[in-house]
C-alpha cells in the first residue's frame, strides 16, 4: 500500500518511524511519503519536508509564521492528490494535520490520525469536525477512550509508542566515559526542539549551573538543532550537547529539567526525578489561560490527574525556582522517592510496549476491510 504520513514535530517523527518500522513487517508492499523528521527518512520512502521547517508553537508565532504555515499546507495538499495515497496517516500536530484531514476526507482518501490531537484541553467541541473528515483515531493516552466515548465517537486505544522507544533503547555503560563526563551527580537539561523554547527556556536553565559546583550539567540536543544553535546561551559554561542519545542521558542523570512535551513522560518512564518547565510569548500564554480548560500541563500530571511532577511555567520559570528543585530532587530523599514511586503508578497505567505493532495491524485491517 501506499502510504503518506505527516508529522511536524521531532516527538511526531520518532513515532512515525516507529509505525513505519511496524507497517512494513505487515506489509511487504508498503511505500511512504511524509512530511517529517530524519527517524522517519531512515526508514526509507520519500521525504516531502522536514519538520524543523514547520514547528511553530504558541498563537503568537504561528501568526508571525503564517505564511510559511499556508504555504506547508498548499506543498502536502498538492503533494497528496500527486502521490494519490491509499491512506492519509496524521500524526499529532493538530493545527495542521486537522486541515489536511478535511481536505483528505473531500477527496476520498481514508484518513487516519494517530496520537490525538488535545481537544480535551480546549475547544472540545472540535470532535464534532474530527468525526466528521477522522475515518479511525488511534489514541496513546488512557483517559481519551472516555474522552472521545462522551462524545459519541468510538476510538482504538493502542497504549503508548513511547515505551516502544524505550524498549528499544540499549543502555550504554560507557556513556559518561564517553562524552566526558566524571562522577558527579548529573543534571540533564531538556530544552526542547523548538526555537522558541530554546531562547526562552535555556537561559533559565542555565542561571543554575553556577549554584551548584558539586553537580555537573549535560544538554539534550534535539535533531533540528546544532551545536552552534546552543552556544549562544551557554555563556561562560562548557556544557557538553549531547545528541542522539537523550534516552541514555536522562537514565544517567541523578534529576533533569525538562521542557513541557513529550519529553517529560518519557523522563518518568525512564524513572528519573525532574521539573517541567515552560515559557512562553506573553500574549500567547494569556491567551492559551483563557482557553485550555486543563489542571497541568505535563504528560506526567495529566495521565495521573495529580501532581506528580512541579511545573513551572512563565513567571515561575526562573533560575531560582528551577536551582530550589534542583535541590529538592536531589538532596531531599522523602521528595525524590516520593516521584519516583507515582512513576511506578504512572507506568502500571501507562501500559506495555508494543503500540505501534497494535496500530499497524489494526490500520491495515481497516484499510482491508
Amino acid at each position: 500500500m501506499n502510504y503518506y504520513l505527516i508529522a511536524g514535530e521531532a516527538s511526531g517523527d520518532l513515532h512515525g518511524s516507529n509505525l513505519m518500522k511496524a507497517l512494513k513487517q505487515h506489509d511487504a508492499q508498503a511505500t511512504f511519503n511524509f512530511f517529517g523528521g530524519d527517524l522517519m527518512k531512515a526508514e526509507g520512502g520519500n521525504l516531502q519536508k522536514h519538520y524543523s521547517e514547520m514547528a511553530f508553537m504558541g498563537f503568537i508565532e504561528v501568526i508571525a509564521n503564517l505564511g510559511t504555515v499556508l504555504r506547508n499546507i498548499k506543498m502536502a495538499k498538492q503533494d497528496i492528490l500527486d502521490k494519490k495515497p491509499d491512506v492519509l496517516i496524521l500524526i499529532d500536530f493538530p493545527g495542521f494535520n486537522l486541515k489536511i484531514a478535511d481536505f483528505a476526507k473531500k477527496q476520498g482518501i481514508p484518513v487516519f490520525y494517530y496520537i490525538s490531537p488535545k481537544v480535551w484541553a480546549w475547544n472540545q467541541k472540535r470532535v464534532l469536525k474530527i468525526k466528521k473528515i477522522v475515518d479511525r483515531m488511534f489514541c496513546i493516552l488512557p483517559f481519551e477512550v472516555d474522552f472521545y466515548k462522551s462524545w459519541g465517537m468510538e476510538v482504538d486505544y493502542i497504549g503508548n509508542p513511547i515505551l516502544d522507544a524505550i524498549a528499544m533503547n540499549r543502555s550504554d555503560a560507557h556513556f559518561k566515559s564517553k562524552h566526558a563526563l566524571d562522577d558527579r551527580p548529573l543534571v540533564a537539561f531538556l530544552p526542547g526542539s523548538r526555537r522558541q523554547e530554546l531562547e526562552r527556556v535555556l537561559p533559565e536553565m542555565m542561571k543554575a549551573v553556577d549554584r551548584f559546583p558539586e553537580f555537573q550539567f549535560a544538554i539534550a540536543g534535539a535533531p533540528s538543532f546544532t551545536e552552534k544553535d546552543y552556544h549562544k546561551y551557554l555563556a561562560h559554561h562548557s556544557i557538553p550537547i549531547i545528541f542522539n542519545d537523550t534516552y541514555n542521558l536522562v537514565l544517567n542523570a541523578a534529576a533533569a529539567v525538562v521542557t513541557s512535551g513529550t519529553a517529560t513522560l518519557e523522563t518518568a518512564l525512564l524513572k528519573t526525578p525532574q521539573v517541567v518547565v515552560y515559557k512562553g510569548n506573553a500574549v500567547s500564554i494569556g491567551i492559551a489561560r483563557m482557553l485550555v480548560n486543563i489542571k497541568y500541563i505535563s504528560l506526567v500530571n495529566l495521565v495521573m490527574d495529580s501532581r506528580v511532577v512541579k511545573e513551572l511555567i512563565q513567571e515561575d520559570c526562573s533560575g531560582d525556582k528551577i536551582s530550589a528543585e534542583i535541590d529538592l530532587m536531589i538532596n531531599d530523599q522523602a521528595y525524590r522517592v516520593a516521584m519516583l514511586e507515582n512513576y511506578e503508578k504512572l507506568a502500571l497505567r501507562m501500559g506495555s510496549a508494543g503500540a505501534s505493532e497494535r496500530a499497524a495491524e489494526l490500520m491495515i485491517g481497516y484499510l482491508k476491510s
